[in-house]
C-alpha cells in the first residue's frame, strides 16, 4: 500500500464508514448513517448483513418497502446490524426516531451499469495568485443519477483556461497510479480531481470522460476573489 489504510478519511479526504460512527457519538444533530452499498448482484435471495450509524433511539429497516421491523439501540450499543436481510435489488431505507418522533433518514438504491459521469468542486471560485485549489469530485453514476459503488472505470482529465491539474487521486491505498496523471480509475465509484490556478483571472474549464460514459464538465472561476 502506499498509505495507512486506518483512520476515518481516505487520501481523497473522502468519508469511510468510520467517519459516521464518531459522528454518531458526538453531534447532537439528527444523523443516520446506512451501509455498506446495496449492489450485490449474484447474491439474489442470500442473506447480506446491513447495518447503521445513529444517534437516535429506534431504527426501522425498509426493503423495497416493505417492513423488516424496528431495532431499539442499547444504552452500549455504538451501531446496529441486521443479519437476516435477504439481497434483493431495490432500494434498502432506514428510518429513526427519537423519543417517538422522527429524526432521520438514508437509504441505498442499487445501482444500473455505470452511464456517465458527474464533478462537484468543493469551490467553484478561486484566486489567481497560482496556490490556491479546488478539489473536484467525480462519480460515476446509472443513467438514473445512481452512484455506482463498485465502479471502477479509467477517467481522463482535460482542464483549459487559467489553471492546472495539481494531483488525481481516488482513494485507494493499493493503487500506485501517478498523483499526477492526467488518467485515473475510479475507486468505489469515485475520483478526486485538485485544480490550481495560475496567476491569472479568468474560467477554468475542467472536462472528464470515460470510454462508454457520458462526459461530464464544470467552470471554476479565477480571479481576485473567491468562494
Amino acid at each position: 500500500a502506499k498509505s495507512n489504510t486506518s483512520g476515518v478519511l481516505d487520501t481523497c479526504g473522502f468519508e469511510k464508514d468510520g467517519y459516521y460512527f464518531y459522528q454518531s457519538q458526538w453531534t447532537s444533530k439528527p444523523m443516520l448513517h446506512l451501509f455498506p452499498h446495496w449492489n450485490w448482484k449474484g447474491k439474489e435471495g442470500e442473506a447480506v448483513p446491513v447495518l447503521c450509524y445513529t444517534n437516535c433511539d429506534t431504527v426501522e429497516l425498509f426493503l423495497n418497502g416493505q417492513s423488516l421491523g424496528r431495532k431499539q439501540k442499547g444504552q452500549y450499543e455504538y451501531r446496529l446490524r441486521w443479519d437476516d436481510v435477504v439481497y434483493q435489488p431495490g432500494t434498502l431505507k432506514v428510518v429513526t426516531y427519537k423519543n417517538g418522533k422522527e429524526w432521520a433518514t438514508d437509504e441505498m438504491k442499487t445501482a444500473d451499469a455505470p452511464a456517465k459521469l458527474t464533478a462537484k468542486p468543493d469551490r467553484s471560485a478561486i484566486h489567481g495568485d497560482g496556490q490556491d485549489l479546488s478539489f473536484v469530485t467525480i462519480t460515476v453514476e446509472d443513467a438514473k443519477g445512481v452512484m455506482a459503488p463498485q465502479a471502477d472505470n479509467s477517467i481522463h482529465f482535460d482542464i483549459s483556461g487559467p489553471g492546472e491539474i495539481a494531483a488525481t487521486d481516488n482513494g485507494d491505498a493499493t493503487s500506485f497510479e501517478s498523483f499526477q496523471s492526467h488518467d485515473h480509475k475510479a475507486f468505489n465509484g469515485l475520483c478526486l480531481v485538485i485544480v490550481r490556478s495560475t496567476r491569472a483571472a479568468g474560467d477554468i474549464t475542467l472536462k472528464a470522460s470515460s470510454a462508454g460514459l457520458q462526459r461530464t464538465e464544470i467552470t471554476i472561476k479565477s480571479g481576485a476573489t473567491a468562494q
